[in-house]
This record gives C-alpha cells, structure tokens and sequence, in this order.
C-alpha cells in the first residue's frame, strides 16, 4: 500500500510524520517542487529577514529524519497528471507512482504583478526560502524599500526592512493598511505602529510601472509621484495552487473543496494547508486560510482521515504576527461583513488589548495584541456560539476566564 503526499511543506512533511505516528506501515511517497527539504515559512517574513532565526533551524524535520523513517522524499519534481482512474500519478520526469491514497498539499503561489517593468531585477516577491534570502540581502541600511501591499506580509517585511535601518515606503490601495481584514478601528493601530516606526504609506494609490533599465530604481504612481526604489517587495495576496486538482477534475472553489474530514470530491484525494477550502461546522461554511498553524494542524488531520481516523472538526483558525514590539494572536474567523460590532478590552492607544468581532453578541473571530494567555479563552467563547454580555466582555475588572454566555 502506498500513500503520496503532493507538496513537500509544513502541512505535507506533518501528514508524513503522523501516519508513522499513528501506524501505518506502507510505503509514503511526499513530493516537493522546490529542491529545499520541508521548512516553515513564518520565519521567512520575520525571524530569517531580522537574522534572529538560525537559517538550519526552519526546517520541519532533521535531514536524516525521511530515510529513518522510511519517507520517500523527492525534491525539485513536480506532479503534472492524476490519473483518478488508475489511481497513479506523473511527475515531470515522466515516472508514473500509484497511490492508494493521495494527500493534496501544494500550498499556495504570490500574485504576480503585470505592470511595465516588474520584471526587472530588483522586484521580489516573498514565498519560499530562496525569496527569503534575495529579501534579507536587499535589505542594508540606507536602501529605499517600496514596499505594495499593506497585507500581513508587507507589513512584516517593512517591520524588518525598519529595523535594519532601510527606508521603507508602503505604497496600498486601501486607506488603511489590513482593512478588509480588520476593519478600520484596528486598521489604525497597525497604520500608527509603522508610521511611529518610520514607515510612509502611500494609501488609496494605484501603481503604474517600475523604473529602471535592467534593475529596479523608482515607482511610478498613476498620480505622477515617483518613489525612489532600490528593491521593491510584492505583496498583494496569493492563490492557490490547485492547477492539478481542476485537471484532474476535482471540485475547485477558492482552492480545493474539502468536507471537514479533508475528502475531496474523490474519497481516495484529500488536501490540506494553503490549498484546501474546508468546511467548518463552527461557522457553517468553506474556508481557506493561508496561515501556518493551518498547515501545521492540516496535514495531520488530513493523514488521520487517509487512516480512516477521525478528525476533530472544531479547530479554528488562528494565526499570530510579530511587528516591532507588537505581537498578536487571531483566532476565529469573521470575514468583511460578518461582525456587527468590534468589542475593544484593554488599552488600545497604548496598544495592549483584545479585540472581539462579535454578531447578536456572539463572538466570531479574536485578536489579542501584546496580551498573552488568553488565547484559549477567546477560542472558548468562539465555540459556544452563544450570545455574551459584550459589556462585561470589554470589562478587564472582569477574567476573561470567567466570562460566560
């Protein structure tokens, strides 16, 4: 019996590990398009670029760990054809493997940019390791950054950019950074951070072209600004990489569909991490989310279902970001629209808090910015999907341990 594993990250070297772990005995098959064994990627945008993570240490396992275990492991090879049918698969070196079971964890890729001139030297994008170090070598002191894009990863690339002395613009679309995601009370709290840091933002602006010869040199705004530019860094979202699913027919929405269990439309495929869409009965519809503890989580889950073991269907969402001296955790899901209020507790202006997307007083989705601990206890009432008195909610006399629908 075999089982493969497509995409050699963090959600596909964990679902390696946990069907050793939980006994299966066949042959597995995991497979990487990169040449890199399997790594995490938050270091990528904080602890690599700021130089405080040992570059050895993003790596999911030790070198040794796949043939000790019996992991087939196959680098820079890329999966072009799943024949459902036969239920065998081909790489690009034209080698054809079968499966019993087929785990889909091909992540997900960097929106491009087609404007004149992203193709110059100079304009990078931020996904893999290699990204990583191109970034944290363009990254020197007195360099001007051009950051587009006020996601998550730009502003922890201008948080790192900052703080080894580069002059970092962020040049967004938005009026404020994050704000389809947060909204724009929480929206400004990371808009004052960098901008207390140094950061220009360059909001509500739409890009042109980069200028330069061969290497990048200014950013051109439609408005006529021009922003000097040593390197400028993209980021403006991803997709998933579910190209192989929608050839092999496959039920495709926003990434690949999955019930709770990770099934796909095929009982013998599952997906898991940056790829999956996955039905979540806490919130009674399909998500994807592009965050680690997705994948960390994910691929066990998914190997647990190969097995025919049960999978716990209530985990939440939950992602956590490191900019300057602020730290958050988010837990929950509230998509634009979802919340009726934002519940603050805590000190916002001084920038420890939490943060509660509520609806009829439920509680959706939680973020907690330099409070610690309290994760369980926002994920707690996030489950009850009962009403809360959002007053004592936002009471810090009151433990948020103690509050109860």
């Amino acid at each position: 019996m075999r089982h493969i594993i497509i995409g050699a990250g963090l959600a596909g070297a964990k679902a390696a590990q946990t069907l050793r772990d939980e006994g299966f005995d066949g042959d597995i098959t995991l497979i990487g398009t990169e040449a890199e064994l399997p790594y995490e990627r938050p270091p990528l945008s904080k602890g690599l670029l700021l130089g405080t993570t040992p570059r050895d240490d993003v790596y999911v396992h030790q070198p040794d760990w796949y043939a000790e275990s019996s992991v087939e492991i196959r680098t820079a090879t890329t999966v072009v054809d799943i024949d459902r049918t036969a239920h065998r698969i081909t790489t690009d070196s034209g080698d054809v493997l079968p499966y019993d079971k087929l785990l889909l964890a091909t992540g997900s890729s960097p929106r491009r940019l087609t404007v004149p001139g992203a193709d110059l030297d100079g304009v990078l994008y931020l996904r893999t390791l290699a990204d990583s170090d191109h970034v944290s070598g363009a990254l020197r002191d007195g360099v001007h950054v051009v950051i587009v894009g006020a996601g998550w990863i730009g502003l922890e690339i201008a948080a790192a950019a900052r703080t080894r002395g580069a002059h970092v613009t962020v040049v967004e679309t938005a009026s404020l950074p994050l704000l389809g995601v947060l909204g724009p009370d929480l929206a400004q709290v990371f808009a004052d951070l960098h901008r207390d840091h140094g950061v220009t933002f360059r909001f509500g602006a739409q890009l042109s072209r980069f200028d330069g010869d061969t290497a990048v040199r200014a950013v051109s705004l439609a408005d006529g600004t021009e922003l000097p530019a040593d390197v400028v860094i993209v980021g403006v979202g991803a997709r998933p990489n579910d190209d192989l699913a929608v050839r092999a027919g496959l039920d495709v929405g926003n990434g690949v569909v999955v019930d709770s269990q990770h099934r796909t439309s095929d009982p013998d495929i599952f997906a898991a991490g940056d790829v999956a869409c996955a039905f979540h009965p806490t919130f009674g519809r399909h998500i994807r989310t592009e965050h680690w503890a997705n994948a960390l989580d994910g691929g066990p889950e998914a190997a647990r279902a190969m097995l025919g073991l049960p999978v716990p269907p209530d985990r939440l969402p939950f992602f956590f970001t490191d900019q300057y001296d602020l730290g958050a955790e988010y837990a929950g899901f509230a998509a634009p629209g979802d919340a009726d209020r934002l519940v603050f507790r805590g000190d916002r202006a001084g920038r420890e808090f939490v943060a509660f997307w509520t609806r009829d007083g439920r509680v959706l989705a939680g973020m907690n910015v330099n409070v610690w601990d309290v994760s369980d206890d926002i994920q707690r009432l996030i489950r009850t999907r009962k009403p809360v008195d959002l007053g004592v909610l936002a009471d810090t006399e009151v433990p948020l341990s103690e509050v109860r629908p």
